[in-house]
């Protein structure tokens, strides 16, 4: 287990609500930028939501991320992507697929670390 697994989910709720307060304000930090910087966007944590919670929908993820419907985010904060920023955006996703089989890997090793043994073990 490594530190990140000892972090107590609320301390780690409070965190990714802070971050996505954060880039609630920051409309400038274009998505295609996060994407091709460090391979996720707001998107992506949509999409992580729904993963995390399958009851929810992906617009109602994203309307928890952006704070409105995304068509409406999208027409007040996006711009037309650059030839660049697509590129970049191509070149960030693929070194995602080399390391995503080790975050599977590090994730399944960090769950039962802080779910109650009732949902991680049969009988429990």
């Amino acid at each position: 287990m490594d530190d990140l697994d000892k972090l107590d989910d609320a301390a780690a709720a409070k965190a990714f609500r802070s971050l996505v307060r954060h880039l609630r304000k920051r409309t400038d930090a274009q998505n295609i930028d996060l994407m091709g910087l460090a391979g996720f966007c707001r998107n992506c944590l949509a999409d992580w939501i729904v993963e995390a919670d399958p009851t929810l929908d992906r617009e109602e993820a994203r309307r928890i991320i952006y704070d409105m419907p995304f068509s409406q985010w999208k027409e007040k904060h996006q711009a037309e992507a650059t030839p660049e920023q697509i590129t970049r955006m191509e070149q960030s996703l693929a070194r995602n697929h080399t390391i995503n089989d080790e975050l599977d890997d590090e994730l399944d090793d960090s769950f039962p670390a802080s779910d109650p043994p009732s949902i991680t073990q049969p009988g429990g």
